[in-house]
């Protein structure tokens, strides 16, 4: 027996849900699907639990930082109980989630959807048939060319471990490698970072980078670039990872081997080309209203598709947002450029918003380059932070600022600012007048343009 729907969402994270819950009330006939648990890899698998377990390796370098200097005492990090702290914000999330659709109207179903014509799904037994269908399934680990890949832990099965194994060897260097890196090596592991490139980190500022790598270093992160790995070996004990360092061949042992090499967008598996759906490396081709440039019954947003936006959870959720508009209004609301800044969240953080120096150079703009040491600022130097730097541009053209790039424990929440004024083209001189609270971070920010 076929269901008919106005809508069906596969994809129960941030790029699927707000345009269920807004089709849904406007009156459509809404479905939602995903064989994980409902949720989405953010508040399930992601930056919610992953936020929660940086927060608490925050306090404990705190405490190292500033022992001396009013602090004494060693604290340490209990594995299992900070897991179990996790879990009260990611266990009921399902759930709760699944209950609250239901209690909207919406229909639920848990199993894996695949395309068997243009606007029909096969879920579990059900044959499902929706006028519009919504691809919201995120992205997943890239599959690697390494012999012995079949013993890689991913990033979402390290947020669940019980307990935390001594020798941690993670391969790639981007988001997930430094941060998890930092986070278990504050929990007390000992851990390795093996990256094929001779950048880790490259979506950011590389001076920044280079002085996180350093820090990494000091607190004994054991970092190997250019380095390509070959083959993972089981043993006895563990793991051996083989790998090459130019014509050296290397070995490496760890008890836990994590994927941290980058994601792709997750179409394997929906069978998209029984709906005629094009898609490439990039994701789910798309036109300017998210919407399949093949197949018209069919809109994807999230990491999913092949945009240009970042691979975060506010794009997806302003992406969400839009395909919900075009499905209630007709095609009427084009995806925009969106400023967006994005952090990693190691100790000290880093985060960047808008243009590189390279970028800049590029679109032969007349910049300032502000590039302070801020170690010593007050606001840095009261805790005890051993490093802490930032990168101001502004056209000198027009006035603006047009890229930020920051590395301290505040990074995070200072590269907002730095944001709207670039989203709005806030006049720097003007934003230099601005009084804010004081003693804040925020307050340096007339001192830094």
């Amino acid at each position: 027996m076929m269901k008919d729907y106005d809508l069906i969402v596969i994809g129960s994270g941030t790029a699927g849900s707000v345009t269920a819950m807004k089709c849904n009330k406007a009156g459509w006939k809404v479905a939602m699907v995903d064989e994980l648990p409902f949720g989405g890899t953010c508040a399930l698998r992601g930056c919610d639990p992953k936020k929660v377990l940086v927060g608490i390796t925050e306090y404990i370098d705190g405490v190292q930082r500033l022992q001396n200097a009013g602090v004494k005492g060693a604290v340490q990090i209990h594995w299992n109980e900070l897991m179990q702290f996790k879990k009260t914000f990611t266990d009921n999330v399902p759930d709760r989630r699944n209950k609250n659709l239901q209690k909207q109207g919406i229909d639920t179903y848990h199993g894996h959807a695949s395309f068997i014509e243009q606007n029909k799904l096969q879920v579990n037994q059900e044959t499902l048939k929706g006028t519009y269908i919504l691809i919201a399934v995120g992205a997943s680990p890239v599959k690697l060319p390494i012999k012995g890949s079949e013993y890689f832990t991913y990033s979402d099965e390290f947020l669940e471990l019980e307990e935390l194994p001594k020798n941690l060897l993670f391969i790639g260097g981007g988001y997930i490698s430094f941060e998890f890196a930092h986070l278990a090596r504050r929990s007390g592991a000992n851990v390795q970072i093996l990256h094929r490139g001779a950048r880790p980190l490259k979506e950011f500022d590389k001076d920044l980078v280079n002085k996180l790598v350093d820090y990494s270093r000091g607190i004994g992160i054991d970092l190997h670039l250019q380095t390509e790995v070959k083959e993972i070996q089981k043993t006895t004990t563990g793991y051996r990872v083989i790998g090459n360092q130019g014509k050296e061949t290397k070995e490496f042992k760890a008890d836990l081997i994590i994927h941290g090499a980058g994601r792709k967008p997750n179409t394997d598996g929906l069978n998209l080309e029984n709906a005629g759906i094009k898609a490439g490396i990039d994701g789910i081709e798309v036109n300017e209203y998210l919407q399949s440039i093949s197949n018209p019954h069919v809109y994807a947003a999230g990491d999913v598709t092949a945009t240009k936006g970042k691979p975060l959870t506010p794009v997806a959720g302003m992406e969400s947002h839009i395909v919900a508009s075009n499905l209630l209004k007709g095609n009427s609301r084009p995806i925009t450029e969106q400023v967006m800044p994005t952090t990693v969240f190691t100790l000290p953080k880093l985060a960047s918003v808008g243009l590189s120096e390279e970028e800049a150079s590029l679109q032969n703009i007349d910049y300032k380059l502000n590039h302070i040491d801020v170690t010593n600022w007050f606001t840095y130097k009261r805790t005890n932070q051993p490093v802490a730097f930032a990168k101001i541009l502004v056209d000198q053209t027009n006035d603006i600022v047009i890229g930020a790039h920051l590395l301290s424990h505040e990074a995070d929440e200072l590269i907002n600012h730095f944001a709207t004024a670039i989203q709005f083209r806030l006049p720097a001189k003007e934003v230099k007048k601005m009084l804010y609270a004081y003693p804040t971070t925020a307050s340096d920010i007339t001192y830094l343009l």
